[in-house]
């Protein structure tokens, strides 16, 4: 399939309405058609593994494009450049996850691009590196516990960044990291004592609600029965 065919195609699953909605969610809807995800996907299988074309969608700038780019890029075919070059075009918080999710986690370069983006100054850069520790968290079911105890260390360092979408995403790796076995538990939450004591808007916001979910009933329950 051409690239023209396939903006062809999104166009004619494109939904005005949908685009308000996006918005409402803090969407950037610029270059946005409304095409749902379940239908990205539907389209990302017709076309298979494709990394020419996913370079392709990705330079026309358009929302599900890039979005779609990211279902059907081959990971083992990315480079280090590639993945450079597309996360410093995120301009909205889906393109980050979605990319991420669907292409990054599972390229050789995930663990050192969490660490690396992790410190960077741009939101949604920055995002995706605690993006990514929240989702190796709960795909890489074989690493070892090592890695993770680093993420936390970055955790804790970049847990006073204010914005939005960063804040978010470094609670969201510290919940996953804590749910991943007793071991990680355990300094999850010690970590998240940690945050808690710094005076930060942010920090406290992340400490609470991680230690809420870290600390209750049903999370301890179905940890226990991985001792």
């Amino acid at each position: 399939m051409q690239p023209k065919q396939v903006i062809n195609r999104l166009k004619s699953l494109s939904d005005p309405e949908a685009v308000k909605g996006m918005a409402r969610f803090g969407i950037n809807p610029k270059n946005t058609y409304g095409v749902s995800i379940p239908n990205l996907r539907k389209l990302a299988k017709e076309i298979g593994r494709n990394h020419e074309l996913a370079q392709q969608l990705w330079e026309t700038g358009i929302h599900e494009a890039r979005i779609l780019a990211s279902m059907i890029d081959n990971p083992e075919e990315v480079t280090n450049e590639r993945m450079e070059s597309w996360v410093k075009d995120f301009d909205s918080w889906d393109v980050c996850d979605q990319c991420c999710s669907n292409l990054f986690e599972k390229t050789r370069f995930a663990y050192q691009k969490a660490i690396e983006w992790s410190s960077r100054k741009e939101e949604f850069v920055k995002r995706a590196g605690f993006v990514l520790m929240a989702r190796l968290a709960v795909s890489d079911k074989k690493a070892a516990d090592n890695p993770f105890v680093t993420f936390l260390s970055v955790i804790q360092r970049e847990a006073v960044d204010n914005r939005n979408f960063v804040k978010k995403a470094v609670n969201w790796a510290l919940r996953q990291i804590g749910k991943r076995n007793p071991a990680l538990n355990k300094k999850a939450i010690e970590a998240a004592k940690e945050i808690q004591k710094v005076d930060s808007r942010s920090s406290r916001w992340i400490s609470s609600d991680a230690l809420r979910e870290l600390t209750s009933e049903a999370v301890q329950r179905r940890l226990s029965f991985k001792n």
